[in-house]
């Protein structure tokens, strides 16, 4: 450990309930930032898109429905991993309300896809087949069971007491982080903005904008919890954390892969497999150099649509208001000049 006291550090076991003196100003920040950029799923117009879902190809089609099956479980899974993982031992009240914060967006999330469901899939029994997606679609199971492999492996985990216990949660927070919201959400993304870039469902797209925000900012706050530990206890980090955080990516790409070659089939105009595989590992050396962690892939981003989100991200949310939605705006928005 370094010379700093146990009862100071982030991952200390316990139930922090100061919030002042503030430890952690940056986390109470983020929460701020976070209440600014407050939307509601019933300010996006979903119902513009079913003319151009009637138009669809079959290959489109397929498409779009295997997007909204994944999209019905995707958050719904970061919540119960926010709950039952991440709240419990991250010990800074000003962390947890973040983190407070973070589970009211991914329930408005799972409300905006289950509204997307029940607008693009009239039948009941559609809708059925795809909140059951992770048992009989094998490429989203695939994604599912990564996921819970990894809610599972610090489940048994009460308090976090040995260097062991803390790289273990280490993982699990960078697992959702950086593969999960930052590389299953991110690949499902640019499947909408391709749509988008066809000038087709616009009404997708504009949720999506906002989703794509609140997921960069997650990212972006679990990046932080990352730099505080390594700050704190850089000893966690070493060959084998490295080694071990890029294996998993490798498995995210490899998972990730296995949708983009069910969703994709023979291709689609402007969206390959092969452009697919090289935009996921383009996003994880992102994650990995955000890590501090050597790229692993080299490879470039093929879809000029993502290439202002990439922007987006990357820079600094908490020492710039956006503008695009905010409480304050009448209901009014416009996300063009953003995107």
């Amino acid at each position: 450990m370094t010379d700093k006291s146990r009862n100071d550090m982030l991952l200390d076991p316990g139930m922090d309930l100061t919030l002042r003196p503030m430890r952690y100003p940056d986390f109470y920040e983020q929460y701020r930032a976070a209440i600014r950029n407050t939307w509601t799923v019933e300010e996006v117009d979903l119902g513009s898109d079913l003319p151009d879902l009637a138009s669809f190809t079959d290959e489109e089609r397929h498409l779009i429905n295997r997007l909204v099956a994944f999209f019905a479980t995707g958050d719904t899974i970061v919540a119960n991993n926010l709950v039952l993982n991440l709240y419990k031992h991250v010990n800074a009240p000003e962390a947890r309300l973040y983190l407070s914060r973070q589970l009211f967006e991914e329930a408005v999330h799972v409300q905006f896809y289950l509204t997307l469901l029940d607008t693009y899939l009239p039948d009941p029994a559609d809708r059925v087949k795809a909140f059951a997606a992770v048992e009989h679609i094998p490429s989203i199971r695939t994604k599912a069971e990564f996921c819970f492999k990894w809610i599972d492996s610090i489940n048994g985990l009460d308090e976090l007491n040995t260097a062991d216990d803390r790289r273990s949660f280490l993982l699990n927070l960078i697992c959702f982080a950086a593969c999960i919201e930052g590389l299953f959400f991110y690949g499902a993304f640019a499947y909408v903005y391709w749509l988008r870039s066809r000038g087709l469902l616009d009404g997708l797209a504009t949720g999506t904008n906002w989703v794509f925000r609140d997921e960069s900012c997650h990212m972006n706050f679990a990046f932080s919890v990352v730099d505080v530990v390594r700050s704190e206890e850089p000893e966690l980090f070493d060959a084998e954390l490295e080694r071990q955080v890029t294996q998993m990516m490798e498995e995210a790409v490899a998972a990730e892969l296995q949708f983009a070659e069910d969703l994709c089939g023979q291709g689609l105009p402007g969206m390959t497999v092969a452009d697919m595989k090289s935009y996921l590992e383009y996003v994880a050396d992102q994650r990995l150099s955000r890590l501090g962690m050597p790229k692993r892939y080299d490879s470039k981003n093929p879809f000029g649509f993502m290439a202002l989100q990439d922007v987006q991200e990357l820079t600094n949310f908490f020492e710039r208001r956006p503008t695009a939605y905010q409480v304050a705006v009448d209901g009014k928005v416009d996300l063009d000049e953003d995107f």
